[in-house]
């Protein structure tokens, strides 16, 4: 009788580092970042002590693959509930996934948040990734604001860099509070109802 398939190498590399970045994850979240040792992410993830440190090569690209990882999969989340919409109902759809993943992908989330707020005046990859993200929500913000009808660029663009501040103030209250997932929940529909009032203002003065 056959038994599975063996997998390829790039099958296992692939393998070994998504168990090494959920150990990684687990491990900021629980421990903090200082705490979070190569080492320890070899060893849980069921590898050699000295696998992460090989794949990775430090700490800090450890970070960086952990924020590229969980960056892209929620930047895909994000084209396939908005792929279809403009205006407003586009933007109504990014709050309610970021609610939504907040919920369903929390060690994740947190773990990126942890790693976004921490970069924060430092000169490092993960700072560098973070400053592209973030780009990318204001670019997106920016344009489903202009199709919502504003004709002011300007405006756009302060509107977005508005909404971004917003949702990275939820997700402070989130990593400070995560045993009230009603009151963040609730700040992801007041943001809703907050960003229609402000299109409605906007679009009526261009």
């Amino acid at each position: 009788m056959s038994g599975a398939p063996r997998r390829s190498h790039a099958e296992r590399t692939d393998l070994s580092d998504r168990l090494m970045l959920d150990a990684a994850i687990g491990l900021i979240v629980e421990r903090g970042t200082d705490r979070t040792t190569l080492k320890d992410v070899g060893e849980i993830a069921g590898y050699s002590r000295g696998l992460a440190g090989y794949r990775f090569g430090s700490k800090a690209g450890l970070f960086e693959s952990i924020v590229r990882s969980v960056g892209a999969r929620w930047l895909a989340d994000l084209k396939r509930v908005t792929s279809e919409l403009k205006g407003f109902p586009a933007i109504a759809a990014a709050i309610d996934e970021h609610s939504r993943f907040c919920e369903t992908a929390a060690d994740d989330l947190r773990a990126f948040y942890i790693l976004w707020f921490e970069s924060i005046g430092v000169q490092s990859p993960v700072k560098n990734v973070i400053a592209g993200i973030h780009e990318r929500r204001r670019r997106d913000t920016a344009r489903w604001l202009r199709e919502a009808g504003i004709e002011d660029n300007a405006a756009c663009d302060a509107l977005a860099a508005q909404f971004n501040a917003s949702v990275l103030g939820i997700a402070y209250q989130w990593l400070s509070r995560p045993t009230e997932p009603d009151m963040v929940r609730q700040l992801h529909n007041d943001l809703k109802t907050s960003m229609r009032q402000l299109i409605d203002v906007a679009r009526t003065s261009s």
